[in-house]
């Protein structure tokens, strides 16, 4: 018997399956990562200095995640009726409305709790209710003096999940110009269209397809905007006992279903997603800032240490008369830089591995490991003739032997200082040549070198120490 072709529905069943499992691991895998990232922040004291409220929000950012939060920001200007939107979702009078200017001073917050039969009208299944979701109302982007409030709605919209544009009628400029920078975020946004019962039915079609068609067609598809009527006013006449009618402006029911359906449909089609792509998204941001800090102190310190590095190897060369020990000795100290710096980027690495880095570095520097070696051999034999003959002159050989000492100690400090560069260039990028190859690094670097100031430095310093 040949088996039955499964329905249309039982395919649909199995794709949202398979979505809401991808959906799981892409969350799991946000998890881990923001984990892993906060445990190896790996920040000294030093480091950590300016950046706290960026490392809290990180665990804020984890919290987040662990409880399934879904942040849902109201921008718009003044008067607007933001405040009003957000009433109406939560069923209940949370957040301050109806001063001109604007009565919204902070970003306030709220948890929404919306319950199954509310699920049930919106005919929505279960499964968007796993969620928390927080509403954040925000300052009105014109406000008086409000620039600094701007810069924190803007700020936060980089940190929400979803984002709620709320105009009342045509788009102005100003509106306009916020609602491009919000996109830039790279949020989702709905564009609600709200106080539509102050309309004729006919303005408010006109209104809502110049929106559409003219005014956001770049910015917002059809389908993100969404009409909503927040705090209708209905007329209600009255007759007195005097037989008198008055009519009186009353708070009619909110028209606001359109936009709590859109919500509940995103979050039940991709709430997880929506949570896991923006942590990790703001946490790349703020682990972008904390990395640049992390190198830019560290890159100080590990300048510090090439440059003593330099010297050391500089005055070691200098006063030793044997060349094979120079050689040696200088060799001892460029793997004893390599490691003290790779223990200052926190790349583990063996002395084995720090040779190995450096036979690399050498092959690839050319010129600089050729000079030394040349200088080496040669200056050091001419300053072991000099050093013989210095009592034997009476001391008159001992200036030129000063001489060719600083020399060979000059050249081997500018070849300790490369090697030390470049393995700080290696070592920043994670121990590896990033996109470039070894050479086109070393050559990079090399360029970058002030060899004739290096040279002079180290020489001021050498003479200062063999002249003691």
């Amino acid at each position: 018997m040949k088996p039955k072709n499964p329905s249309y529905s039982e395919l649909d069943a199995t794709f949202l399956d398979f979505d809401d499992i991808n959906a799981q691991l892409n969350y799991r895998k946000a998890q881990n990562s923001l984990r892993n990232l906060i445990s190896n922040l790996d920040l000294t004291s030093e480091e950590q200095q300016g950046l706290e409220s960026e490392i809290d929000y990180l665990s804020g950012m984890l919290d987040k995640l662990e409880q399934s939060v879904v942040q849902i920001a109201v921008f718009g200007m003044v008067g607007r009726g933001k405040s009003s939107v957000l009433n109406a979702l939560v069923g209940k009078n949370i957040f301050a409305t109806g001063a001109l200017h604007g009565v919204t001073r902070s970003v306030e917050r709220v948890d929404w709790d919306i319950d199954k039969k509310q699920l049930q009208r919106l005919t929505i299944s279960q499964s968007g209710s796993q969620n928390k979701i927080q509403l954040l109302d925000t300052p009105g982007i014109d406000e008086v003096n409000g620039e600094q409030r701007e810069v924190l709605a803007h700020s936060l919209a980089t940190k929400v999940d979803l984002i709620l544009f709320v105009v009342s009628g045509d788009i102005t400029q100003v509106e306009y110009q916020a609602l491009s920078q919000l996109r830039e975020a790279g949020k989702p946004m709905l564009l609600v269209f709200n106080k539509v019962d102050q309309y004729p039915e006919a303005d408010r079609k006109i209104i809502y397809q110049k929106i559409r068609d003219e005014r956001v067609k770049e910015l917002i598809s059809p389908d993100e905007i969404i009409m909503v009527a927040a705090a209708p006013i209905d007329l209600k006449a009255t007759k007195g006992v005097d037989g008198k009618v008055t009519v009186k402006r009353v708070r009619g029911k909110p028209q606001i279903e359109d936009l709590k359906l859109k919500i509940w449909e995103l979050l039940e089609q991709e709430g997880k997603s929506l949570i896991a792509l923006n942590s990790m998204l703001y946490a790349d941001t703020i682990n972008e800032q904390i990395l640049q800090r992390k190198l830019a102190i560290r890159e100080n310190a590990a300048n510090d240490l090439i440059q003593r590095g330099s010297i050391i190897k500089a005055t070691a060369t200098a006063l030793n008369p044997v060349t094979a020990i120079d050689l040696f000795a200088g060799a001892i100290i460029d793997v004893a830089l390599i490691l003290a710096l790779s223990r200052l980027y926190g790349i583990s690495m063996t002395q084995k591995g720090a040779i190995a880095l450096l036979k690399k570095i050498a092959l690839s520097m050319g010129g600089i490991g050729g000079s030394e070696l040349l200088a080496t051999l040669g200056l050091s034999s001419l300053k072991g003739l000099l050093g013989i003959s210095v009592p034997v002159t009476g001391g008159i050989a001992l200036a030129p032997y000063l001489s060719v000492a600083i020399s060979q100690g000059s050249v081997a400090g500018v070849s300790s200082y490369a090697i030390g560069q470049i393995t700080k260039t290696y070592l920043a990028n994670g121990a590896s040549w990033g996109e470039k190859s070894p050479k086109t690094v070393v050559k990079d670097i090399l360029n970058s070198l002030d060899e004739r100031s290096i040279l002079n430095r180290i020489k001021s310093e050498l003479q200062a120490k063999l002249l003691k």
